[in-house]
């Protein structure tokens, strides 16, 4: 008996040790990259996004709209989490969504040019998403899927989060 209790105490303790490793791999609240093995163009990268909004607007696609809805974003930190995984600290607000949290995402870059690509990725109180969104100088651009609505987000990166 006591051979069997211990037993399901330490696959109990192994399944609870996996849950905590996959909650912490698939939120992005592991370790950061060591600032130090950035590249020069990551280290740029993650310098200006610092204490930053993107403040812009988005499209809908099919809906009659001259220059778009408002969108703000405000970075608190954008933060490298592994080989192409950034965290975005970000208070989000568009359409009636105002929320803060941690986003991880994957970054390629096309040359100079930092890319957030996700594919139907779901965001914890937002729902799931499919973006494709550049960021260069003062500016961001890109494209945007929520179930079946799509559409475009452009504006400026101001510093500053206003918060």
């Amino acid at each position: 008996m006591r051979g069997a209790l211990k037993l399901v105490t330490v696959v109990v303790m192994l399944a609870v040790t996996f849950a905590l490793g996959w909650i912490v791999a698939k939120t992005g609240l592991g370790q950061a990259v060591d600032s130090v093995s950035l590249t020069d163009l990551e280290r740029t990268f993650a310098e200006r996004m610092q204490n930053v909004t993107l403040v812009g607007h988005f499209t809908i696609d099919g809906r009659a709209s001259s220059s778009g809805r408002p969108e703000r974003y405000e970075i608190e930190r954008v933060t490298k989490m592994g080989e192409s995984d950034w965290r975005f600290d970000a208070r989000i607000t568009y359409a009636d969504i105002d929320v803060t949290l941690p986003v991880t995402v994957p970054i390629v870059w096309a040359g100079d040019t930092p890319i957030i690509t996700i594919t139907d990725l779901a965001i914890p109180t937002l729902g799931t998403f499919t973006v494709r969104l550049l960021f260069y100088d003062d500016r961001y651009a890109g494209s945007w899927q929520h179930g079946e609505l799509a559409g475009l987000m452009y504006g400026v990166i101001e510093p500053g989060t206003g918060t």
